[in-house]
């Protein structure tokens, strides 16, 4: 199975990190070392960006 292309990019992640405060945990330990809940907490901030740049019909 080829590997799929990652959704968020890398700098994405890196302000959606720092805006939610993990970001000097994610520097120090690595993703691995970030909660479920902060990782949801991330995907929702992210989710939250992508539908403010859909146009509105």
């Amino acid at each position: 199975m080829p590997r799929r292309r990652p959704v968020m990019s890398e700098a994405l992640k890196y302000e959606i990190a720092a805006e939610l405060g993990v970001l000097d945990l994610v520097k120090q330990e690595g993703w691995g070392s970030v909660t479920s809940r902060q990782c949801g907490n991330l995907v929702r901030k992210a989710i939250e960006r992508a539908e403010q740049t859909l146009p509105k019909s």
